[in-house]
C-alpha cells in the first residue's frame, strides 16, 4: 500500500472484505449522527441511492478532517422495498416485522463508496442489487430469528446473506460485495488507477 488508507467505519463485514482483498488499512468510525442525516435526506426527497451516497460522503469527510494526509473511504448502504426505506431493527420484534414484510417481495440494496483526500471528494460510486425473498411463514421467521439471535439487529434487512440468511431467498441479482455493503470491484479499480495499490 503506497498511501495510508482509512476505512471510516467499524463494520466487520467491510473490514473482512477489504482484508480478504489484500488491502492494508486502518478502521476509524466517523463521529456523525447518521440517523439525523438520514432523516433529513429523506425529508428532502433524496432517493435511497442518494441517501447511501450522502451518508458515505459524510463519513469520509468527517474522518478526513482528522486525518487529512490519508485517503479515507466512506461507505453506506440503504435498503428499499418500493418506496419504503428500511432502517436497522432495534428489537427482535422489529426484525421479525422486517422479514415478514419482505416475504414474497423483491427489495433493493444500494451500496455507496466515497474516497476523500484532504477534505475533498475524489471519487464516488453506488452499486445496487435486487433480492427476491421467498414466501415466509411466521413460524419459520420466528425459528430463524431464534437461531441467528442478535445478529439480526446488525443489518438493515435483519439477515446475513453470508450466513443462514441465504435460506430466505429465491434469487439474487447483483454482486456479493454490493450486498455486503461495499462495491469492492470498482473501488479496487480506482485504487489501481490512483497507484495506491499495485496494478
Amino acid at each position: 500500500m503506497k498511501q495510508e488508507l482509512i476505512l471510516a467505519s467499524s463494520s466487520a463485514s467491510r473490514q473482512m472484505l477489504m482484508r480478504n482483498a489484500g488491502l492494508t488499512f486502518s478502521a476509524i468510525p466517523a463521529d456523525i449522527d447518521e440517523r439525523a442525516l438520514d432523516e433529513q435526506l429523506e425529508r428532502d426527497g433524496a432517493s435511497p441511492e442518494e441517501v447511501a451516497l450522502e451518508l458515505a460522503k459524510a463519513k469520509a469527510l468527517a474522518v478526513s478532517k482528522l486525518h487529512s494526509a490519508a485517503l479515507v473511504l466512506g461507505c453506506d448502504q440503504t435498503m428499499a422495498l418500493g418506496t419504503r426505506v428500511y432502517h436497522k431493527p432495534k428489537t427482535m420484534a422489529e426484525a421479525e416485522a422486517h422479514l415478514l414484510s419482505l416475504s414474497g417481495q423483491v427489495h433493493r440494496l444500494n451500496s455507496a463508496a466515497v474516497l476523500v483526500h484532504a477534505g475533498e471528494v475524489i471519487w464516488q460510486t453506488v452499486s445496487s442489487a435486487e433480492l427476491a425473498v421467498r414466501i415466509l411463514s411466521a413460524e419459520f421467521v420466528s425459528r430463524h430469528l431464534q437461531r441467528v439471535g442478535d445478529r439480526a439487529l446488525t443489518s438493515v434487512g435483519a439477515y446475513q446473506l453470508e450466513g443462514e440468511g441465504i435460506q430466505l431467498f429465491t434469487s439474487v441479482e447483483g454482486d456479493y460485495f454490493t450486498i455486503l455493503g461495499l462495491p469492492l470491484l470498482p473501488l479496487l479499480s480506482k485504487l489501481r488507477d490512483m497507484d495506491v495499490i499495485d496494478g
